[in-house]
């Protein structure tokens, strides 16, 4: 083949400075292609919140996009490390070092730092060995995209232990938990005697209404499961006023605690004590754990229309809701674990084994006697709602082996009630006439013997 008929490459033509503009134009433009998305916008963050207790201290960052993080424990001293990707440090997130009290159960405290560009670092100094749980939450309601760190201690905490601890009663008589006490004769207690309303509570002391009826020598104590609604994430209904339904339940629940616990034979376990978020099946799991014999959910209603107002009693139905509004209502109280956040992961587990259908014929009929009881009481005190008790599916009285009711003591959304919900007075009164009501129940419905504690 002669020199003359190689194929050659032809000479690139330089280009006119015309040309050279239009090309570097056109690289410019793939080159931010390229980059931009490396620089997008970190994410925002919108509040930090903590929430602790002696159950678990719950850590949430709400922000305006899905965050991933990653976490490990560091051991000898105890440090829980989280690393957040695509944030930067701002003033929100810095704050979240103030909110860190002193009587945290569980942290010391939290140090805040930029780890690398767009990762920011969160080490938690703990004061005993915690199993950390970290998720995400959608949006639902007010909030916007959460970050959640549950910090539950390693050891769980015992469920008689602490219904011990935590009991006035404890002070005063010595009690194995475990098995049924044996024959405990009810004594007269002066501060019940200094109290007018609460005398007809004396079995030694005349009855003050003819249908009252004295309960029988009990042989054994009797443990009623109270449960204050909603807490921390979920307020719950929130009056016009600005009166949250989680802090006048709590309240409520409260008053009501010390008044079963001055009677003989009962004593009380709050599902939740303070401002924090206990998700519906755990309610029904703490019941459980310590062999309550009555649970009672306490609430305080909303309604679209601020005129609506009264008091109303729930019980469980297996066979849908009596009536509109109560399945609306036990939809939107179910709804409460959407709100107040749980780990679907560990919900999923749980709701298998403590929220089958289990609920028994039996069960149903029990709550529909207590809730008969307390809402004779709670009528004499507040208009009712609907003269009858209502039944729907509550997720929350789902206990297959105990008697539960859910109370709405007043419509938070109804501004006069809302004024009744926040005075001392009324709260004090709801509590009474709801003990009233256990005690008739029990009256008429002595409690059966339980087992030793498994």
């Amino acid at each position: 083949m002669s020199r003359s008929s190689q194929i050659r490459p032809k000479p690139v033509a330089l280009l006119s400075s015309r040309g050279r503009r239009t090309m570097l134009q056109a690289g410019g433009t793939l080159l931010l292609s390229v980059i931009v998305p490396g620089l997008a916008r970190a994410a925002q963050i919108l509040a930090v919140r903590v929430w602790p207790s002696d159950d678990y201290t719950r850590v949430t960052l709400e922000n305006d996009s899905d965050l991933k993080a990653t976490h490990f424990v560091v051991k000898d001293p105890e440090r829980l490390v989280i690393d957040i990707e695509g944030l930067e440090l701002n003033s929100t997130m810095k704050g979240l070092i103030a909110k860190i009290q002193p009587n945290d159960p569980y942290i010391t405290q939290v140090r805040v730092g930029q780890n690398r560009p767009n990762v920011v670092r969160l080490v938690f100094d703990l004061k005993a060995e915690v199993t950390p749980q970290v998720f995400t939450l959608k949006p639902v309601g007010d909030y916007q995209y959460r970050l959640v760190f549950d910090l539950y201690p390693a050891q769980a905490l015992d469920p008689i232990a602490e219904l011990i601890k935590k009991g006035e009663w404890s002070k005063d008589q010595q009690f194995d938990p475990s098995p049924p006490i044996a024959e405990a004769k009810p004594e007269p207690k002066p501060s019940s005697r200094n109290d007018p309303r609460l005398k007809f509570l004396d079995p030694n002391v005349a009855r003050l209404e003819p249908r009252e009826e004295k309960i029988p020598p009990l042989m054994r104590l009797l443990t009623i499961a109270l449960d204050p609604g909603h807490g921390g994430e979920d307020p719950g209904a929130v009056g016009r006023g600005g009166s949250h339904e989680k802090d006048v339940v709590l309240a409520i629940a409260k008053r009501l605690k010390a008044k079963i616990e001055e009677q003989p034979n009962m004593r009380v376990m709050l599902t939740r004590d303070g401002d924090y978020f206990v998700p519906l099946n755990m309610r029904v799991e703490k019941a459980r754990k310590v062999q309550a014999d009555l649970f009672v959910s306490i609430h305080a209603d909303a309604f679209v229309e601020p005129t609506a107002r009264g008091s109303s009693v729930f019980a469980l139905s297996e066979k849908g809701a009596t009536s509109t509004a109560a399945r609306w209502l036990a939809n939107k109280e179910n709804a409460a674990d959407l709100i107040g956040g749980v780990n679907i992961k560990n919900h999923d587990r749980q709701l298998a084994s403590v929220l089958l259908d289990l609920s028994t014929t039996a069960q149903i009929s029990d709550s529909m006697k207590l809730a008969k009881a307390v809402l004779g009481e709670i009528g004499s005190i507040n208009r009712l709602h609907k003269g009858s008790v209502e039944q729907a599916g509550f997720a929350v009285l789902k206990a297959p082996d105990i008697p539960s009711i859910l109370i709405e003591t007043a419509f938070i959304s109804n501004p006069e009630e809302e004024a009744k919900l926040t005075d001392n007075a009324y709260q004090d009164q709801m509590a009474i006439a709801i003990l009233k009501g256990i005690r008739i129940y029990f009256a008429k419905n002595p409690p059966l013997s339980k087992n030793r504690m498994t």
